[in-house]
């Protein structure tokens, strides 16, 4: 039995109650999470606990990858699932179902789409201190870096800005989550693409929302086609491509259609400097730097790997996630 099996049996009784169609499920594979059977016609599951906007790029990445491996139909089974989410799942046609019935599943001769169903809103996965804040700054550093766990609690908290003691509780608490092994002469990084999941989750839940400054556009439209040489080295203050433009810039994959930049001043400054304008429908976001500037300098103009990857995962598309994995793979490969 898998960890999640009962609630993928919950939310399969629930939708078999509201449709009167038998499904069958089976959750004795090691290799999946589960199997739902429905008129004959077999389904993987992928089973979540919950499914909300900062951890849907994740999904799709992770549904992507199976869909590539295994040809069989999938459908996403969850305690709780937004519903601007749901909508989106229908949209891209992803099938799903959830604890209260809700679901949509298309495939073959079945149709199924239930919705408006009461589920208890799920706690979000994120809730240890590691995952607050000041641990969200401090795991960035970390899997930036592995080598910065071998610093001293007073450097790290140099590096992070956040309190010494905040540093000696996080650490503490990813011990006891097993991702860091303390050992007489030093600390190790472990479940490394486990943690880097629940750091995106977190990023996207609790600080990046805090980061924004404005969104913007180019009053030049030529602006979007040369937008290479608008971050210039000497520029007055710090100003760095993430997103699609770094992806770009550190793949060769992607033509940028929407832009992120990082920078250390305000969004009236790059207004100015890079003639944007506000705008809320805008495809240029700005965003604040939270990270030790110095310790992170590139000749590319880029923001840090972890971040460029999160950004791209954050938007769910198909190009987007392939340009993370690259990624991933070329420019974090210590967390691989």
């Amino acid at each position: 039995m898998y960890r999640n099996s009962d609630y993928i049996y919950d939310a399969a009784v629930q939708l078999e109650s509201l449709v009167g169609i038998p499904i069958i499920v089976e959750s004795s594979r090691k290799e999946y999470d589960g199997l739902l059977t429905i008129n004959n016609i077999q389904f993987l599951v992928v089973s979540k606990v919950e499914v909300r906007a900062s951890n849907k790029g994740l999904i799709y990445a992770q549904l992507k990858d199976i869909e590539e491996k295994i040809k069989k139909p999938l459908v996403v089974v969850a305690k709780f699932i937004a519903s601007d989410i749901a909508k989106e799942f229908k949209e891209k046609g992803i099938n799903y179902i959830d604890i209260a019935g809700n679901g949509f599943i298309k495939q073959g001769n079945i149709f199924i789409f239930v919705s408006g169903q009461k589920a208890n809103i799920a706690q979000k996965t994120n809730q240890a201190r590691a995952f607050q804040e000041a641990g969200i700054k401090l795991i960035f550093n970390l899997l930036s870096d592995s080598k910065n766990l071998m610093s001293s609690y007073r450097e790290l908290a140099e590096k992070t800005g956040i309190a010494i003691g905040s540093v000696s509780n996080i650490i503490r608490e990813l011990e006891d989550l097993h991702f860091i092994l303390k050992t007489e002469s030093k600390r190790v990084l472990k479940n490394k693409p486990e943690l880097l999941n629940r750091w995106v989750i977190a990023y996207n839940d609790v600080l990046r929302p805090k980061l924004v400054k404005r969104k913007m556009r180019f009053a030049d439209k030529n602006k979007y086609v040369e937008w290479r040489s608008i971050i210039q080295p000497n520029d007055n203050g710090t100003f760095l491509w993430s997103g699609e433009p770094a992806g770009a810039i550190l793949t060769n994959y992607l033509k940028p259609a929407t832009f992120t930049i990082y920078t250390d001043k305000n969004w009236q400054e790059c207004a100015k400097l890079f003639n944007m304008v506000p705008d809320e429908n805008g495809d240029i976001e700005i965003m604040t730097i939270f990270w030790n500037i110095e310790d992170y300098k590139n000749d590319k103009q880029t923001v840090p790997p972890v971040i460029a990857y999160t950004d791209l995962i954050n938007t769910g598309l198909d190009r987007n996630l392939e340009t993370a994995k690259l990624i991933l793979e070329n420019d974090l490969p210590n967390i691989k």
